[in-house]
């Protein structure tokens, strides 16, 4: 038997709970008081620390404000509210939903929002099903006061869940659960594949020593946030490479103000030392913003530390294979409005490629570029080479008496045109060699040890 995936609702598929959303609906054509004592102070609750037993209570209660309602009096008030909650539901979570329904599993909401309320959101996600509570309704259409069935809710909700899979011939060993709340632990349990989604403190515990996965709809898949406060990893690493803990360097940075606050963006810059990836966290860090940035599978590879790459928001690339895979990740970050790093050289020139005033790169942010309509932000880096060159195995941080600049300029997003990916590769790559110093732009032919400090270990080709 094949298996479906089980999406919960509230703070699930979106930050916080549809309660205020649908009840504004239902308001404005007044089905229901404006507001009920203590209504804003649980919803307020609900948002912050997940599903409580208050905020189920007043869940339960709400058949009583709408007995004696025509049942089809919602439908337009759940018409309303589906179109404001859909712009807030999370982008990764509806590219999950359409990866289960591509891998051939039926995709189910499963919530304790009635279904009178919640079918049209349903509809409009592309589910194939609605699991959630159903209220009463006499012979002449109204709602008695009661509900029909279960209440879809911890252990209702799984006996709902049961009920479903009986009659749709779903194994639930073969199924996926996606929830927030520790109450929703009976259906998590009941599946092959449980994951905990922005989980509440008490399902956060539960999850860590069940060893499930703990994800968040709103980054892109495989990145961490630290569970209870949902801070990014990326954040607290970012702080520990920020300029002030770097001595050896002087940062002279400007152009921030043009990387966009929201939004899908590409962030390229030019690739001269290992010490690029501290200058290029502390752009990201300045902007306020995360990035999701394109490395070499060698640095994934590393134990240990290449999980926490991953964890970090990097992007694995493995050149060997093409990097398709790696390219739909980038692509998947940029629908979900996320920023994406890379450094389009991929690798850092050798010999007198690297005092080439002419800068060649790759063309996958041109490609990305025209996939996505993303601005495209150039970077330009002088100086990371002082710090840390290519011949040395680790920056120098004991040159405290006189630590060179790194300069790092930001520029306005690059014009693309968008028909030929090697011309729009070579539009950003002079737009960022724009971005360097007048030095940058002058030929000049390098003396032996300038281009020893451009290989491994110093040493040239014919020395080896």
């Amino acid at each position: 038997m094949p298996g479906a995936a089980f999406f919960d609702l509230d703070r699930t598929l979106l930050q916080g709970g549809t309660g205020p959303h649908l009840s504004q609906a239902m308001a404005e054509l007044g089905l229901v008081p404006r507001s009920l004592p203590g209504q804003g102070l649980l919803f307020k609750a609900f948002d912050l620390f997940g599903e409580n037993l208050p905020s189920i209570f007043l869940a339960r209660q709400a058949t009583l404000v709408a007995r004696g309602k025509d049942s089809k009096s919602f439908d337009q008030a759940a018409i309303n509210a589906a179109e404001v909650i859909a712009g807030h539901i999370h982008p990764f979570a509806l590219a999950l939903i359409e990866q289960h329904k591509a891998e051939g599993r039926l995709t189910v909401m499963a919530t304790t929002t009635p279904t009178h309320l919640i079918k049209p959101l349903a509809d409009r996600l592309g589910f194939d099903h609605v699991i959630a509570t159903r209220y009463n309704t006499k012979d002449d259409g109204t709602f008695d006061g009661s509900i029909r069935g279960p209440f879809v809710w911890s252990t209702g909700k799984l006996a709902a869940v049961k009920h479903f899979a009986e009659q749709h011939d779903i194994d639930l060993l073969e199924s996926y659960a996606y929830s927030d709340s520790i109450f929703d632990l009976p259906l998590l349990e009941a599946v092959g594949q449980p994951a905990a989604v922005n989980p509440d403190p008490r399902l956060s515990v539960y999850a860590v020593a069940r060893r499930w996965p703990i994800v968040h709809f709103d980054v892109s898949p495989g990145v961490l946030k630290i569970p209870v406060v949902g801070i990014e990893l990326q954040r607290f690493l970012f702080e520990g490479l920020r300029s002030t803990w770097f001595p050896c360097a002087r940062f002279d940075v400007a152009g921030i103000e043009n990387i966009p606050r929201h939004g899908p963006v590409i962030l390229v810059g030019n690739h001269r030392s290992y010490f690029d990836a501290v200058a290029m966290a502390n752009v990201v860090r300045q902007s306020g913003r995360a990035a999701r940035f394109l490395g070499k599978k060698e640095m994934f590879d590393i134990p240990v530390l290449g999980p926490f790459f991953a964890a970090a928001g990097g992007i694995r690339v493995d050149r060997g294979e093409g990097g398709a895979e790696s390219y739909d990740m980038a692509a998947l970050a940029l629908t979900g409005g996320e920023m994406v790093g890379l450094l389009p050289e991929a690798t850092i020139p050798r010999g007198e490629a690297f005092f080439d005033p002419e800068l060649k790169g790759k063309s996958g942010a041109a490609r990305l570029a025209a996939l996505s309509r993303a601005p495209v932000i150039p970077v330009g880096m002088w100086g990371t080479e002082k710090v840390w060159p290519r011949s040395s195995s680790m920056p120098n941080l004991l040159n405290l008496a006189h630590p060179p600049t790194v300069t790092i300029r930001v520029g306005k997003p690059v014009e693309l045109k968008y028909r030929s990916p090697a011309a729009d590769t070579k539009r950003i790559m002079s737009a960022i060699a724009e971005l360097l110093p007048p030095e940058s732009r002058d030929r000049h032919v390098p003396t032996d040890d300038e281009l020893r400090s451009t290989y491994p270990n110093g040493r040239l080709p014919d020395e080896s």
